[in-house]
């Protein structure tokens, strides 16, 4: 699509992945020509996200060079001519691309739409352009519709939700994915209830939204799983009624059973080894519901007992949260203005500049839910 001399196409400072393995490249780039049912955004924040190192080490292959980014959060710049759900100056939070006609996004699973993987791992629009270019050189983008480790990105409306203007919004993009997984996972999936026992396996940013969410509907007991002390700390302080170290006990599953007899209403995996699933499933009272969203790569093969589910037990796989971002995002910022999902307590800020800084406190365990931040 060749530029418009009239309207000049909008620059952007962006993270370039260009090789795999290896750092993002803070670069200058272009925004190509929105199409009629597209978003122009400028990016406030945007989350580090697991699944975007998982592009990063090529664990989840993509075309190079790319600029990836999935938790973008901004303000509405323009916007296409078919666009009706948001306009100019709006505040907005990006999610996941999905397309909103087939039968499983009609039927309120648009998480499982049938297009997932063309719009958001491909690189490219459905028509095969690209978002952004470098000079004459292609950038890859659109990941999960937005690349929002830049400046500026391009979301299509299905994907960009208006949130209130008295709210954050340099902090509100995990709500598009990782905070969005965890709780939704919670209310959407194992709908959990007050008075569910639940145990959460892994206190990063999913497990811990997950965690706020069950405090939220009054779950208890409320079991926190974790090898880092700061992270039971942490989730004691969010609502944990007991924590446990797997490294410090010789039977965790035995413990866990221990906390209430004859174990827990719901459990939730965010690490997905094959240990941790079924210890998911064994910590289960009959019957009772575990989901598991840890992502190990794109093959992961598990054993499981099949006596684990027998007696009405449930093993499920989520994408996020299985739940629809125009209803649940809006639904999570009320909670936190409700005082009920403190999500911003696992957040913190880097420049954008130090956005591999960012990706290495995360990769390290130094911060929970790392979020890049333009001026």
């Amino acid at each position: 699509m060749s530029p418009n001399p009239e309207n000049p196409r909008v620059k952007a400072t962006a993270a370039v992945l260009r090789e795999i393995d290896a750092p993002l490249s803070i670069e200058e780039i272009e925004l190509t020509d929105l199409q009629d049912d597209e978003v122009l955004v400028e990016i406030k924040g945007a989350g580090i996200c697991h699944t975007d190192a998982t592009a990063i080490d090529g664990t989840v292959p993509l075309p190079l060079p790319t600029v990836l980014g999935h938790e973008g959060a901004g303000v509405v710049s323009a916007v296409g001519a078919d666009v009706t759900n948001v306009a100019p100056g709006d505040h907005v939070v990006l999610s996941f691309g999905h397309c909103r006609e087939c039968d499983i996004c009609t039927g309120g699973r648009p998480a499982y739409c049938e297009l997932f993987a063309p719009l958001n791992y491909f690189g490219t629009r459905l028509d095969g352009t690209t978002t952004l270019q470098k000079g004459e050189e292609e950038i890859h983008g659109n990941w999960f519709q937005q690349s929002s480790f830049a400046s500026h990105a391009i979301a299509k409306a299905a994907n960009t939700v208006k949130v209130p203007d008295d709210v954050p919004i340099q902090l509100l993009g995990p709500l598009g994915c990782g905070i969005q997984t965890g709780a939704g996972t919670v209310l959407k999936v194992l709908r959990a209830r007050e008075g569910d026992g639940i145990a959460i396996f892994g206190l990063g940013g999913v497990g811990l939204s997950a965690l706020m969410a069950a405090k939220a509907v009054g779950c208890d007991p409320i079991v926190a799983v974790d090898t880092v002390a700061s992270r039971l700390e942490l989730a004691t302080e969010l609502g944990a009624t007991h924590v446990f170290d797997p490294t410090a006990t010789k039977d965790l599953v035995w413990d866990i059973m221990q906390v209430s007899a004859p174990g827990l209403n719901l459990s939730f995996d965010t690490v997905g080894t094959e240990t941790v699933v079924r210890q998911c499933l064994e910590v289960l009272r009959s019957p009772g519901h575990a989901a598991t969203v840890g992502f190990q790569g794109l093959e992961n093969n598990i054993q499981i007992d099949q006596g684990h589910l027998m007696l009405g037990r449930t093993l499920s796989g989520v994408i996020e949260g299985d739940a629809d971002p125009q209803e649940f995002i809006p639904e999570m910022v009320r909670m936190h203005q409700e005082g009920r999902f403190p999500f911003d307590r696992l957040i913190e800020t880097f420049p954008f500049e130090r956005i591999n800084d960012a990706f290495a406190a995360s990769h390290e365990g130094r911060v929970i839910k790392p979020v890049v931040v333009f001026d």
